[in-house]
């Protein structure tokens, strides 16, 4: 009998070879268990600024236009885009651990930079250097874990990361929203950004595993075994990109999606607290509001992580972005912090359409924008996780 965390040796192998590594969360608990404590000091790291910092654009350094305001979102979101890319990539190619200690070593000037920065230029650096941090970390997180929980759990895996990740995010919007309103907008929030690096770059030095070997086992796995002779021949980087961002319809959908996803974002991280502000909110409630956003966001991957893996993929998605954007309309028409709070259940863009036509405006056009991607995922999407129906099943036990 297996016990979990324990490998059985593979017929054939020399004696005292443990074999391939395990897979499964529960055979790997608690380096799995680690990542996602990991994950909630990468989501933390990236929290010191959601309340913070567009307060900080208005008050300290007197930007009066929201596309400038909105430079730093911009910034962040283009090299995470770039880090993104080729953290995978750099992974296969120098392993997980490497890439995931590569990141957490970009993030150690960003605290120290927000706290004596002294333009906005600076602010602008920090964030570039924000987002290959979060690009590379939270990327690598997500491969290791599934890594480690193979083909059956990935949507587990998926959820419980990325719900370790912004309830990190809320929980700090909230803590540097009552510490910026106790001590001022600097440098008290940012020394709890600061913590959150030395303890992420700790525990990845020292306790973290690399976990490159569980995704090739799982590739010479009996399921997999009959089927090597008729794997995919090896893609380069453009060809990847090309092939999941235009030519392959439900990888193209999907990314469509997360770009609009993270418009959003952008837009709730750099507009709205601005808007907020000059509504006549005070920085708690400011600090609220920019907490309950991540907070439901990461409550729902819990959620929607394991159902994907029972029921699929493309419901979960097209339900999500129609959600989004019924709640950018709530933003957009109402008024009022308790009607903001129920809305809260793309920088460049919005902060241009603000300058022009209003905060409203900006607003309704992103949300324009997701319904449209909700739409688009609902054609161009095939499921990728479809439920094995009964008499599927039954056929497949006959054969």
């Amino acid at each position: 009998m297996d016990l979990p965390g324990r490998s059985t040796a593979v017929a054939g192998a020399p004696v005292g070879d443990p074999g391939p590594p395990r897979l499964g969360i529960r055979a790997n608990l608690a380096q799995f268990s680690l990542l996602v404590l990991v994950n909630a000091l990468v989501g933390g790291t990236l929290g010191q600024e959601r309340t913070v910092l567009p307060l900080l654009a208005s008050q300290t350094f007197q930007l009066d236009g929201y596309a400038l305001l909105l430079t730093y979102v911009a910034a962040f979101g283009l090299t995470k885009a770039g880090a993104n890319f080729f953290a995978g990539t750099l992974s296969d190619q120098f392993g997980r651990r490497p890439v995931l200690l590569a990141g957490w070593i970009f993030a150690i000037p960003v605290p120290l930079i927000l706290v004596w920065a002294p333009s906005w230029t600076w602010i602008v650096v920090a964030n570039v250097l924000l987002g290959i941090n979060q690009g590379l970390t939270w990327s690598t997180t997500v491969i290791m874990k599934i890594d480690l929980a193979g083909p059956e759990r990935r949507g587990l895996a998926m959820g419980l990361n990325e719900a370790a990740g912004y309830l990190a995010v809320a929980g700090t919007a909230l803590a540097t929203g009552y510490l910026a309103a106790r001590h001022g907008l600097r440098p008290a929030p940012f020394l709890l950004g600061a913590s959150y690096v030395v303890l992420g770059l700790g525990l990845s030095a020292l306790l973290v595993r690399e976990t490159r070997e569980h995704a090739r086992s799982e590739t010479v796995a009996p399921e997999h075994r009959a089927h090597r002779h008729r794997a995919a021949p090896t893609l380069t980087d453009r060809q990847v990109l090309v092939h999941t961002s235009l030519r392959e319809p439900a990888l193209s959908a999907a990314s469509q999606a997360g770009m609009v996803n993270n418009l959003n974002d952008g837009l709730a991280w750099g507009l709205l607290p601005v808007a907020f502000a000059a509504a006549g909110l005070s920085v708690a409630e400011i600090g609220i509001l920019a907490a309950i956003y991540p907070a439901v966001w990461g409550l729902g991957q819990m959620v929607s992580g394991p159902l994907s893996d029972r029921w699929g993929r493309k419901a979960f998605v097209v339900a999500g972005m129609l959600v989004q954007a019924g709640a950018l309309a709530l933003f957009a028409g109402g008024s009022g912090y308790a009607l903001w709070l129920v809305a809260a259940v793309g920088a460049a863009l919005s902060g241009v359409v603000a300058d022009l036509w209003g905060t409203a405006a900006a607003i309704w056009v992103v949300a324009a924008l997701t319904a449209g991607s909700g739409r688009v995922v609902a054609i161009r999407m095939y499921e990728t996780n479809p439920p094995t129906p009964f008499t599927a099943r039954t056929r497949v036990v006959g054969e």
